[in-house]
């Protein structure tokens, strides 16, 4: 895709890229609320369906058109809210003391083929040519597609359905800003909802550039960059499944965020100044251990939402992220253009090391990745407000409506002693 990119803006190539993921995820932001209500309304097979079709539509366009890949991929911004229909079709059918370790099979499964498939396409596109790529990720695509329409069970129970389709869905709960007005006043959402913010958005800048940088500043090739995913990818795996469960049973919901915020700074840090290969192999061991924060972030949210709230605030938490996607790429090339960090250029692979030897000698700079180093300070401030979110709030919420529950029970049956009424049927409240 970076080759299609810089062929297609040979000028200003990460600033166009900016601007295209920019496009795509403040849409992501706008529909991701709608998505998720409409889901928490009708089911969730059908928006898996539909997120899954529309986020893969654009693959064919690359080799087609590159100029309508660059524009779909824009406009599918609109459904590229698949994880917050995922995660709310988890919490349908988990108990919530089992969400933690779902969410962290989800998020591993989604590590494992960022393990596979960077390794698959360098290979099939040196040895059978780029477009094979294109047409194999379309038949996967193919294959996703079909698997959820005929294997994927609805996991919505059809009690919490509304009678009549479109009776429960007001424009209070596809409105993004009137989501974000809620959140303000919820004392447990408004601090997950900004440490999200806070945390994502020097992420998703990374995943922009960060490849492109370790081929151009480092010296990565494309097989030691294929690897660096595959063995980054294979620690997070086993960091969302082994290490997660762990975390939350030993430390807890909130201190397993804070923990991996902590990481995720120590991280970004390292990326920063480091300027050896072996410093960003270490630092990508540390950022297999940040990759706990998303999905115990998604366990603290739905530990705090009712069952017919899933979708919404899994919603907004992706929403939240969507809008990162866009303002992440542009803030790391603007802070790349500051630093004059030139990353317009794809050199061949076998060029980049003695290239990046000569940038290393001239070198003015301390710091050789300064849009990293501004991220491990945003993270900080994640890891600051993250300290204030409350713990079990549902919970003790949860706990004090039993009760009143149970004295409101209690005290109709014995009135329905005395005068032989059904009491479930004369107290509606309960």
């Amino acid at each position: 895709m970076l080759t299609v990119l810089h062929e297609t803006f040979p000028h200003h190539t990460f600033l166009m890229n900016g601007l295209i993921q920019g496009v795509k995820g403040f849409l992501s932001f706008l529909s991701a609320p709608l998505i998720g209500a409409l889901s928490d309304a009708w089911g969730r097979k059908y928006f898996l369906l539909l997120t899954v079709f529309f986020t893969c539509v654009p693959i064919p366009l690359m080799r087609i058109s590159p100029w309508w890949y660059f524009a779909m991929i824009s406009v599918s911004g609109i459904f590229s809210v698949t994880f917050s229909v995922i995660f709310a079709y988890v919490a349908d059918v988990t108990q919530e003391h089992e969400r933690t370790t779902a969410y962290g099979l989800v998020s591993a499964t989604f590590a494992a083929s960022l393990v596979a498939s960077p390794a698959i396409g360098a290979y099939l596109s040196a040895t059978y040519g780029d477009s094979l790529v294109v047409l194999v990720a379309m038949l996967v695509a193919v294959v996703d597609i079909c698997f959820i329409l005929l294997a994927v069970p609805e996991s919505l129970p059809e009690k919490i359905r509304p009678a009549s389709w479109g009776s429960s869905i007001s424009w209070a709960q596809a409105d993004p800003f009137a989501s974000l007005k809620k959140v303000r006043k919820d004392p447990t959402v408004l601090p997950i909802c900004v440490t999200v913010l806070l945390s994502y958005l020097p992420e998703a800048g990374q995943y922009s550039s960060f490849f492109l940088y370790l081929r151009q500043i480092i010296g990565f090739g494309s097989v030691s960059i294929a690897a660096f995913i595959a063995v980054v990818g294979i620690l997070s795996i086993i960091a969302q499944t082994v290490f997660l469960s762990i975390l939350m049973r030993s430390i807890g919901n909130k201190n397993t965020v804070l923990l991996g915020l902590g990481f995720q700074i120590f991280q970004l840090a390292w990326y920063g100044f480091g300027s050896q290969s072996w410093m960003m192999w270490a630092a990508g061991a540390v950022a297999a251990m940040s990759s706990i924060t998303f999905p115990a972030i998604s366990a603290l949210v739905s530990r705090n939402a009712e069952a017919d709230q899933q979708g919404v605030v899994q919603g907004i938490i992706t929403g939240v992220r969507g809008l990162c996607n866009g303002l992440g790429p542009a803030l790391y090339g603007f802070i790349f253009f500051l630093f004059h960090v030139e990353l317009n250029e794809l050199l061949p692979d076998n060029t980049s090391e003695i290239k990046t030897k000569q940038n290393h000698s001239d070198e003015r700079a301390i710091i050789p990745g300064p849009p990293f180093l501004v991220g491990a300070c945003i993270v900080l401030l994640a890891f600051l407000v993250a300290l204030f979110i409350p713990e079990n709030n549902k919970a003790s919420s949860t706990k004090k409506h039993s009760n009143s529950i149970s004295r409101s029970l209690s005290h109709n049956l014995d009135q329905s002693n005395e005068e032989d009424i059904e009491p479930l049927l004369q107290d509606s409240s309960v």
